[in-house]
């Protein structure tokens, strides 16, 4: 059993002025894993006072003061590559491969706005009048459960890379992963109040950086419902704000798509992070005419998917964050069910021999329609839906109606036509032919998928306000 009895604040750890506490269960074999003592507001507004301090000093340093900042945080990340990944399979359940992935987009997350600084423009002219780019203040960075170092370190390098300071509130379903995160961030040796990690609950810890006043910005990532509620919140203090929401991205196989190759493509879109990911393609639109063909291919790479201990390298698959988590997917398997899918691969219930844990058999349905729930909500876990389609016009509109717009997928051999086809689609990003890996370009959402974007200048500009000078 771990106990984690610390927060961050101003440089240094101190015990949680909140007394409450949470037992944290091991997603593998369902046993008490971890005992967490709760921040409250008073821990809140002590983090965000020791933000506030250090913002002066640090929003006039030079973008090579910063630069030398975030090569040691990045240095630091990289180094501990090996305890983070090991602790976030140990809390998290995550696959080996996706452990991996998270650390070391977490330690690039620095190195990237550490590039992004050597050419971004802080003066701009604009007729007559320069344009300074400035620093809007402390943010507020709310990080999710399901991939917290790359959630948290990505918003830090670009709040820090801004030049503003930061409160941080992870999930408190991390809080093992926060507290050696906050170790190994500390390592590097930043001027105290840069960065204070708060592990709180949401309506409290959450709730009071939404709605207090010395908090300049909001970068959120998580659910839809809760975007809305901060964004409400915000807007009594008039905050910046930046929402990364949920999604219910389609994956359109054209009818001159190879299956064959893209269709252990569609099947890792729809499971990535076992399932447990905003932009996962959990819609999968595929022309009427080849229907059997594709259940056939998406029904062998469905069952061929390794579920199981995250400890074991081969598994591709790993637990439910939580029982309430593995539940919500049974609900909605369940619900498909009941709605008239059909059923080719998986089902309700554990894996055999998995029976402890809070393990999810990776389910393919089959004859969904986009007006079933499986089609519309977000299920946050490895069940797709195949949909058909008569001709492209067709699938673009099925694809568009949803109230999400976060991610998209495109295969086909015709790469000028599959191009036409992404560009009709209502998604912040879409990738034609491959799975990709492009942290420079922005990330977002369309509709209720977000507000805002992240990463590259696009994700920098979000942490700054430009400041008109004229006749000086």
């Amino acid at each position: 059993m771990h106990d984690i009895d610390h927060i961050y604040i101003d440089g240094a750890f101190r015990a949680p002025h909140g007394t409450d506490t949470m037992e944290l269960i091991d997603p593998v074999d369902g046993r008490p894993a971890a005992r967490v003592r709760l921040a409250d507001a008073t821990d809140t507004r002590a983090a965000i006072a020791a933000a506030r301090r250090a913002f002066g000093a640090w929003s006039a340093t030079t973008p090579a003061e910063r630069i030398g900042w975030l090569e040691r945080l990045q240095r630091a990340v990289a180094q501990a590559e090996r305890e983070l990944v090991a602790t976030m399979i140990e809390e998290y359940g995550g696959a080996p491969a996706t452990c991996v992935a998270t650390a070391r987009r977490a330690a690039e997350s620095f190195g990237l706005a550490a590039a992004l600084l050597r050419t971004f423009a802080f003066e701009r002219t604009a007729g007559a009048a320069r344009v300074f780019m400035t620093p809007v203040g402390v943010a507020g960075l709310i990080t999710p459960w399901n991939a917290t170092y790359g959630f948290v370190c990505s918003k830090l390098a670009t709040a820090l890379a801004a030049g503003c300071t930061a409160v941080i509130k992870p999930s408190e379903l991390s809080a093992r992963q926060a507290a050696l995160l906050a170790r190994v961030l500390h390592g590097a040796g930043l001027p105290p109040g840069l960065f204070n990690i708060v592990t709180g609950r949401g309506d409290e810890v959450g709730a009071e950086i939404v709605r207090h006043p010395d908090v300049a910005k909001i970068s959120f990532t998580g659910s839809t419902a809760v975007g809305k509620a901060i964004m409400r919140g915000a807007a009594d203090t008039m905050k910046r704000v930046t929402l990364e929401l949920g999604g219910k991205s389609p994956t359109i196989l054209l009818d001159d798509a190879d299956f064959e190759a893209a269709m252990p493509l569609a099947v890792a879109a729809a499971v990535n992070n076992s399932g447990q990911a905003c932009l996962a393609g959990t819609r999968l639109l595929v022309p009427a005419h080849r229907l059997d063909e594709a259940e056939r291919l998406a029904a062998r790479e469905m069952a061929a998917l390794v579920v199981g201990d995250p400890r074991r390298p081969d598994t591709r698959i790993g637990p439910m964050v939580s029982a309430r988590q593995y539940e919500r997917v049974q609900g909605y398997i369940r619900q498909g069910l009941a709605e008239g899918a059909r059923l080719l691969v998986g089902g309700p219930g554990k894996p055999a021999g998995l029976e402890r844990g809070h393990f999810v058999r990776p389910t393919l349905f089959s004859g969904v329609r986009n007006d079933m729930t499986i089609a519309r909500e977000e299920i946050f876990g490895p069940v797709l839906s195949m949909i058909a389609y008569r001709d492209d016009d067709e699938a673009v509109a099925i694809a568009n109606d949803t109230v999400y717009g976060l991610q998209a997928y495109v295969f086909g051999a015709d790469a000028p036509r599959a191009a036409r086809v992404a560009a009709r689609i209502e998604a912040g990003r879409v990738f034609v032919n491959g799975l990709y890996d492009v942290p420079e370009a922005p990330f977002g959402g369309f509709k209720q998928s977000g507000v805002g974007r992240e990463f590259g200048s696009f994700g920098l500009e979000s942490y700054l306000e430009p400041k008109t000078v004229a006749g000086a």
